[in-house]
Order: C-alpha cells, then structure tokens, then sequence
C-alpha cells in the first residue's frame, strides 16, 4: 500500500484533522492513518477575487483552516499536535467558484450551471508541521492542490429538483455530491475520482512520501526541455514554478527531510546499492533522454494540437502578454488546466512566460496562429481531428493491413477520396492544412528549375493556388491553371489575399481521372503522386502523356526516398504510409521508371526544403 512505509512515521506523531466532513474522515481512514478530527473555526470569507486562480484560493482556506487548529490546541494546552491536515474543496465553471449552496435557489442556480456542461473541481490541501519550543509554536506548512475535471449529462428540471429536494446539495460544495445521489447527474469524470468526494487521497500519499522519504541528492536529474517535456512535467506543470521552500530539499532546504533526528539514512532497492545495479562495479548504462522524449512525444503533439483547437495562439498574436485567468475566460476553459496546457507550450518552446503572463513565440505567431500567411493551424487540426484517430490503431494496421484495420475497400479512382468532402468542416479543415504546405514550399517548388520556356501551366490537384501564384509571381508571363474538384474551387476565393486572384491565373473545376485535362505547356503534380498504388500513378501519368505536346514537361513535387529516409525527415512519412489503402513514397529510380515509361525523358531532380523534393521531365516526340 502506498501509505504503509510513512504511516510508521506518524504511528507516534498527534496527527489532527481540520475538518469535520465525514467524506474526508472515510477516505483518511480507509487508508490506515490515524488521527483525531478538530473541526476548524476559520471563518471561510476570504476575497475570492484577490486571488490569481480557483485553486490558489482553495489552497489558503486549507492552510488557513489548518493554522487555526494548530495555533487553537497549542494555546489550549501550550502544546500543539505533531501534524494538522486541512482541505477545501470547490466546484468552478467559467473561473466562477461554487461552493455550498446558501439555500434551494442557490442550489439550483449552481447545477443549472453545470448542467450539461464540464467543470473543475478543486481540493486544496495543506500539511502543517507543528513544533513547540519553550512554550513557542514553530510552523511549517506544505501545500498542493489538485483538479478533476466533471462532465453533468443533460438533465430536466424535474430531475434536477427531484435530487434538490432530496436534501444532498446542501452541505456539498457545487451542490452536489458525487459519492451518493448526485452520481447520477455525471456522464464522466477525468482525474482522482475521491478529490470530488472531498479528499485527493493519491496526491496526499505522494506528497507525505516526497515529505518524508526525500530523494537522495545523487538520484536527482537535471529536468531537460530541449524539445519534449519529460514525464513528471506533464503530470505536475501546476507546480513547476511553485514558491516556497522544497521538502524534497532536506535540512539545507529547510524542508520537513528534518523530522527524523540524526537523519534517515535510506536504503534503496535491493540490487541498486553501490555502484550499479548489479554490484560489479561496472558502469551503468547511458541515460536514454532522446528515447524518453520519444516515449513521450505523443503528449507534446496532443497538446500542441489542443492549443490549436482552443485557438490559444489566436488570442496571444501580436498582443500583450497575458495571465492564465485571462486566457482561461477568452477560450472558456479552466484557469487550472489552461495554466498547464500554457506551461507545456512554454516548455516545448510555443510561448514565453514572464511575471507579465504569456505570449507567443515568433514561431507561434507566425505558423500557430489561424490568420497568418505562413500558418500551419490548419495542418494540426487535420492531424488532431483525422490523422490521431488513424493512428490509433497503427498496430491493427501492422498486422492486418491498412485494409483490414480501418475497414476500407479500394475506392473510385477520383482525385482526393470523397470522404474528406462529407461535411463543409473537413473540406475546409483540409484545404487549410494543405494551404499551410503549399505556402511554406511554393517559392522553393516554383524555382526549383528555370521554367521561363513555359507559357501556360496547369496544376493538377493544386487546391487553394498557393503553388499557381507563386509562379506567376516568378514567371509574370506564365499562365496558371488550378485544376481541382469543385467541391474545391467554390471555396478558393477564401484563401486568395483580399479574395482576389491575379490575372494570369484561373481555376478550373474537374476531376483528373475522368475529365478532360486544361491544355498546357507544363503539368504539375504536386504531393499527388504518393496518395496512389502504381496501377492509378500510370493511369494519371498517361493521361497527362496524351495530352502534353513534345517539348512539354511535367513538373513532380514529392517526398523523395533515400538510401537513410530518416536523416532528411521522412520517418514520419512512412508511417503514414501505414496507414494508407493504396499509395506509397518512391525512391528516385521509381520515379524515372514511371516517368519515362509515359514519354517523359531527361527527368531531374532538386530540393526543395527538407521535406520535399522536386523533378523535371520534357515530354519526349513519339517515335
């Protein structure tokens, strides 16, 4: 049991708890801790606003309620108990902070808030060292808080005062107690479910073992944020910039590592003393940080795109830094989990924390907030809301097939599959992801060759034009036509500067496996080629043939394979390969192979970025 090795610590300390409800009473109990209950007399009216967040707020009244038994025994008796435990536990919503209901309206008006809705609720605990000295009272005081986040189902009025009238709410703080009949108003609860019954019991038994059993000064690392935040970051950001002194610390800290007298000289596990685990003397092996960030990549992902979703970075462009209570109301989240989510930014690099709040970084600004020329907000919500639940059963797919695993069967051979086309959200949430490719690589693509023989090109596939202007930028004497489907083409004119197109460019609506192709003098397939199985490539690409005239070219964007894909980026790109029905990547010589099996001769190759590659062909005469 977690408790068991610090419960030998307390078997002979007075330990006094603060509070007089029965649930925290149960809880503490069940855990094998003895103590006896002082209800405290601390008149709970502290100014709710003068505090940054909800939880701070729960935290002094703890503390509060704690100091008021503590000094109340010691003056009864001039002599206090070893350790006084107090907790206060709130509900929030919106940043406002519910507590126990004043009456039957009150009651009501609190879960006619939460009806329906997510909220947070808080325990505030507080730890107090009581030591008395020639008649004085020396105190020492540890916190912590902790959040579970509670989602209410959508219920009727009559339930809702059926269980008001019950008598529940009443002494509960939000109006209700989840532990008996006001479990029936929750759809799900995320986090420890005993901090809403009242008491955080895991976090309380984790901080008695960092109070009395502190590491050993040789076990500490040094917490690394080069790229991807360690573990214990994730869990804990709430307490990365705590003040006060650290009990971890020992007697140089001033922490509570002081309790025992003569101090507590542990022992670890067995096979850890000495030198190495095996005690042969031999050195342990090299810290694995780059593979723990890789374990742990998937949390700094998952919260990138969460900050993306709550447009985070939208409300921190070109402004002034702002506190987490402010960002919190702006994109009606928790203070408490906005004030995590912002810390994991700032650790991997998305934001900047100052005494004034947060801003973004210029690599926020530029690519994270929806708005910018460059931004890449729409990819991240592709990936969040498309490619995360693809990836979630990556292992299905290894075993199985892509096939087997998402249920597919070959599909028509159209241009983009239909499926991105159900709703006007994810066409729209595709064409932002790739607008946000296209304009970071349309320069670099668009010069790539001299393409200045060329009077009139067309971009097969080439969606919202970011490739089409760009050259026509370069090549004023250019001129461009985007070739897309038409569910595409009506939604252009949103991601053209001021909705205007230049003159020299134009779109047409179409598909290029079944319509007629736009006359040109150069074909471009620009991240097309690798969404299909050789069988279709060939398809395209003699459709293209036909239609290009000697002396013409066809212009091919793609991620080209290498003998070492992994050191030019493209691990990433296999495995979405992973989860794919039908293309793949290929490397150079496949492409060639492709290329001049359809009358494409001379075939080159250049970089365009680290990502991408790009390759030349001159459609060659007939023989």
């Amino acid at each position: 049991m977690v408790l068991s090795p610090v419960i030998g610590k307390l078997l002979h300390k007075r330990v006094v708890l603060a509070s007089a409800s029965p649930r925290r009473r149960e809880i503490l109990s069940h855990a094998g801790l003895r103590f006896e209950v002082v209800p405290s007399r601390f008149k709970e009216k502290l100014d709710k606003a003068s505090f940054p967040t909800p939880y701070a707020y729960a935290i002094e009244t703890a503390k509060q309620k704690a100091l008021e038994v503590a000094r109340r025994m010691h003056q009864k008796d001039l002599r206090a108990p070893d350790v006084v435990i107090g907790a206060d536990t709130i509900v929030t919503i919106g940043g406002l902070i519910l507590e126990k209901p004043v009456d039957k309206q009150d009651a009501y008006r609190m879960l006619s808030r939460l009806n329906g809705k997510e909220h947070s609720v808080f325990t505030g605990v507080a730890i107090v060292h009581c030591c008395t000295t020639d008649a004085q009272l020396d105190l020492e005081v540890s916190e912590f808080h902790e959040e579970t986040t509670v989602k209410f189902s959508e219920l009727s009025e009559e339930l809702l005062w059926e269980y008001i009238d019950s008598g529940e709410p009443m002494d509960k703080a939000g109006g209700y107690g989840i532990q008996a009949l006001g479990g029936m108003l929750v759809e799900h609860v995320r986090g420890d479910f005993l901090n809403v019954v009242g008491f955080p019991l895991n976090h309380f038994c984790k901080k008695l073992v960092e109070l009395y059993y502190p590491p050993r000064r040789e076990d500490l690392q040094r917490v690394k944020h080069d790229s991807i935040p360690a573990v214990d970051t994730f869990e804990n950001l709430s307490d990365v910039e705590g003040s006060g002194s650290d009990p971890a610390q020992g007697d140089d800290g001033g922490g509570h590592g002081r309790a025992e007298a003569g101090g507590d000289k542990r022992q670890g596990p067995a096979g850890m003393q000495g030198t190495d685990s095996t005690g042969t003397g031999e050195s342990p092996p090299p810290f694995p940080a780059g593979l723990l960030e890789l374990i742990d990549g998937f949390k700094a992902s998952k919260a990138l795109f969460v900050a993306c979703k709550l447009n985070v970075f939208d409300v921190l462009k070109d402004g002034a830094p702002l506190k987490a209570m402010d960002i919190a109301g702006k994109i009606d989240a928790s203070v408490c989990g906005t004030e995590r989510l912002l810390d994991v930014c700032v650790a991997l690099g998305l934001l900047e924390k100052t005494d004034r709040g947060y801003r973004n970084t210029e690599l926020a600004d530029v690519h994270l907030a929806s708005d910018g020329e460059y931004s890449l907000h729409g990819l991240a919500m592709r990936s969040n809301d498309h490619f995360w639940n693809l990836f979630t059963d990556l292992e299905l797919a290894v075993r199985e097939g892509a096939s087997a695993a998402f249920g597919r069967k070959a599909e028509e051979p159209v241009q983009v599959p239909r499926i991105l086309f159900q709703s006007k959200h994810k066409k729209l949430q595709f064409m932002r992801a790739m607008h946000g490719l296209a304009m970071l690589t349309a320069h670099q693509v668009a010069t790539a060759f001299d393409l200045s023989r060329f009077t009139s090109a067309c971009d097969l596939g080439g969606c919202t034009g970011a490739l089409a202007r760009a050259l026509t930028q370069e090549y004023p004497r250019l001129k461009v036509t985007v070739f897309d489907l038409p569910e595409v083409i009506e939604h252009v004119t949103c991601f053209q500067p001021e909705g205007r197109r230049p003159d020299w460019m134009s779109f047409t609506p179409g598909d290029f496996f079944k319509d007629d192709l736009p006359e040109a003098d150069l074909y471009i397939l620009s991240r097309i080629l690798h969404e299909w199985p050789d069988d279709k490539v060939c398809e395209l690409l003699s459709r293209v043939s036909s239609r290009c005239k000697p002396g013409g070219g066809i212009l091919v964007a793609e991620k080209v394979l290498e003998d070492k894909p992994a050191a030019r980026g493209s691990l990433p790109s296999s495995l979405n390969l992973l989860v794919r029905t039908q293309g793949r990547e290929r490397s150079l010589p496949e492409y060639r192979g492709l290329l001049e099996r359809h009358g494409f001769r001379d075939v080159r190759l250049a970089h365009a970025g680290d990502r991408l590659d790009v390759m030349l062909g001159t459609r060659a005469s007939p023989p």
